[in-house]
């Protein structure tokens, strides 16, 4: 789910549940910054049907009744929506507890610390180890870019930010302004998923090609933030993953690790060369050019050719 959407949900369930009469849409809008920024009528009332369906798809139980103005209006009664009792076992605390392991960056420690502590304030025993027996496993989202700090809180706030990006077959990087939607993890590496405003269209970009600092922007954003911002199946095509023909390569042997997780085939040539055999689909040849002198395409033609051309395109530069 959109960090947008969510934040969104989040605060019509506080207004729903904070609030002691019945609230119309009217004073939902003007409660919730979202729901202001809506636009138009129209878009608001879709906005909050949405949501309000979403809701009560999550299990809150929200009730329409009519106020004293003849407005329908809209709560959910605190006494309706308690949750039973948290009753955890060890493996369930261990469990919960690797994940709040996950995390290591400080602005989220602390949030994922707090949260053991609530638990343990519900009912979770003093004598059971959230870690349990499996407190030697490290689980980490690895984050090695300085980019991922300032894209993370302006993903938060909807804020608007430029960057220098340099692209897989560019030698000097380019300017982007971005309305950043989403990041995610793939296979290692971080990608951000935005609004690209000087190209006008939607793009993915990976946090290791942002050279410089991330700038923030003043203004709202130019677009709807989708409710569902696929990431990974953007990278995935890129790599290949949505491939249904093959491509053979050479290799060095003592490189390219991702590239022979991928292999379907892989054969000794000797003199310090393997053979593979890849799955092959669009973007494959922005990949390739990464592993510069340790790879050299055999065939299809096209693909060896489409290679060459980013190859030169970064020598000129």
């Amino acid at each position: 789910m959109a960090i947008a959407k969510a934040e969104r949900l989040m605060n019509l369930a506080l207004c729903l549940l904070g609030t002691r009469r019945p609230l119309s849409k009217r004073e939902l809008r003007e409660s919730i910054e979202a729901y202001l920024e809506a636009g138009s009528d129209d878009s608001f009332n879709r906005m909050f049907e949405r949501d309000k369906d979403d809701l009560r798809e999550l299990g809150l139980v929200i009730e329409t009744v009519e106020n004293l103005d003849g407005e329908v209006g809209y709560l959910a009664r605190r006494d309706s929506n308690r949750l039973p009792p948290i009753t955890l076992d060890a493996e369930e605390a261990a469990a919960l507890g690797l994940a709040a392991k996950v995390w290591q960056q400080a602005r989220l420690a602390g949030a994922a610390s707090g949260a053991l502590q609530k638990l343990r304030a519900a009912g979770l025993p003093e004598d059971v180890d959230p870690y349990g027996a499996h407190g030697a496993l490290e689980p980490r989202i690895p984050v090695h870019e300085a980019a991922f700090e300032p894209l993370m809180l302006a993903c938060r706030d909807r804020r608007p930010v430029v960057f220098d990006y340099r692209k897989a077959n560019a030698a000097q990087p380019g300017q982007r302004h971005v309305e950043p939607w989403a990041l995610e993890c793939w296979r290692g590496h971080w990608y951000l998923a935005g609004w690209d405003r000087d190209r006008g269209a939607e793009r993915v970009f990976r946090l290791s090609r942002i050279t410089g600092k991330v700038r923030s922007r003043s203004g709202r954003f130019t677009v709807p933030v989708p409710d569902v911002v696929t990431v990974r199946e953007t990278v995935a095509s890129w790599a290949g993953e949505t491939a249904d023909r093959s491509a053979r390569i050479r290799l060095r042997s003592d490189a390219g690790y991702p590239l022979r997780a991928k292999a379907t085939a892989v054969r000794e040539l000797g003199d310090g060369w393997d053979e593979l055999e890849i799955p092959y689909g669009h973007g494959l040849d922005a990949w390739l050019v990464e592993f510069g002198p340790d790879v050299v395409v055999l065939e299809p033609a096209e693909l060896r050719a489409d290679v060459m051309d980013r190859l030169r395109a970064v020598a000129k530069g």
